[in-house]
């Protein structure tokens, strides 16, 4: 079966090209490389022994979508990871995250529709539920409003897909709502790289750690936690791109519930940023220059996921650890510095 997976060669995309790969599905990847690099095809070709075939454009550019579709008219599912994703950029940049965020999710759709029947796994975020009332947190939480212009488009790409599937029976989807996913791939072949200065906390950290950042900001001590420093589930990247296959098998053997289904993806445990530093020094045997400096606007105190839903109903599960994701993210950072 062919499937196409949209932002294909970053972080989590890449991961899931591997996961499918090695299903033995044939995979077709459209990047447009602004957030990636070229190079990583040969990550995915050396751990799989097969090169995914790769299209180059920029999804919001609707009549190449609709080119692409009408050239691959055989394409089975889709996973959609092709956004901007970086909260404190969406906050500067607002429209350019409406158009690249929802735009592009509704020319596919568009195109889907056409097909009559198809599936569809929407890459969404612990985000759509903002500071939640209650820990952990299930699928039927509350929507809170969204802390960034990046968070609301995650609200809304849920709304979209769930008012299109709706009026179109033959529409398929689920929505995968990831906590926090860090680490690399055990081969050393692949894994997250951040353009400029890292938006997220393990890239930070693995950059201060090799030397490449002078030092890491905590961002408030005073939080409500036990520490005080912020909560969140660190889910390994590799034990969540196997649950976007667990989903679409789901959805390719007709196993779906409905034609538009949510679940949660994490490891049901929280573990705090002081907590996270903690395991970098375990498993690097390096002390961390970090500092504590004021809150940073935005963060919630903490998110962490109930997992019964996907752990039942997918039939999948996080199996990694912190310090194993931690280990992996580290061996990763030293193999990009040598390249």
């Amino acid at each position: 079966m062919k499937i196409l997976v949209t932002g294909g060669l970053g972080f989590i995309g890449s991961h899931t090209v591997v996961e499918l790969q090695n299903e033995g599905f044939d995979v077709v990847v459209v990047d447009n490389l602004s957030n990636s690099s070229i190079n990583v095809l040969d990550g995915i070709e050396a751990i799989t022994k097969k090169r995914p075939f790769f299209e180059e454009f920029d999804l919001r550019e609707k009549p190449k979508v609709e080119a692409f579709f009408r050239k691959h008219q055989d394409i089975a599912g889709v996973i959609h990871f092709a956004a901007s994703k970086a909260v404190g950029e969406s906050v500067e940049a607002p429209l350019l995250y409406y158009e690249n965020n929802l735009g592009v999710l509704v020319y596919i759709l568009q195109e889907l529709k056409k097909k009559g029947s198809s599936n569809f796994i929407f890459s969404s975020s612990c985000t759509v539920y903002g500071q939640a009332d209650k820990m952990p947190i299930t699928e039927s939480a509350p929507i809170k409003p969204a802390e960034s212009p990046y968070g609301n488009t995650k609200q809304v790409g849920e709304e979209i897909i769930r008012d299109t599937c709706r009026v179109n029976q033959g529409i398929h989807a689920i929505a995968l709502r990831y906590f926090n996913p860090i680490g690399a791939h055990p081969s050393g072949k692949i894994g997250e790289l951040p353009m400029g200065v890292p938006q997220n906390l393990v890239p930070f950290i693995t950059q201060t750690g090799i030397g490449l950042r002078e030092q890491l900001s905590v961002f408030g001590d005073d939080y409500p936690t036990e520490d005080g420093t912020c909560i969140r589930d660190y889910i390994h990247v590799v034990d969540l791109a196997k649950a976007h296959v667990r989903a679409l098998q789901r959805l390719l053997e007709g196993k779906n519930e409905s034609n538009y289904e949510v679940f949660n993806l994490g490891t049901g445990k929280g573990s705090s940023v002081l907590e996270v530093i903690q395991s970098f020094e375990r498993v690097s045997g390096k002390k961390l220059n970090y500092k504590i400096v004021d809150r940073r606007p935005g963060d919630v105190v903490q998110a962490y996921a109930d997992t019964t839903k996907a752990n039942k109903v997918l039939g999948w599960k996080a199996k990694s650890t912190l310090d194993d994701a931690m280990r992996s993210a580290w061996e990763w950072e030293k193999i990009i510095r040598k390249s």
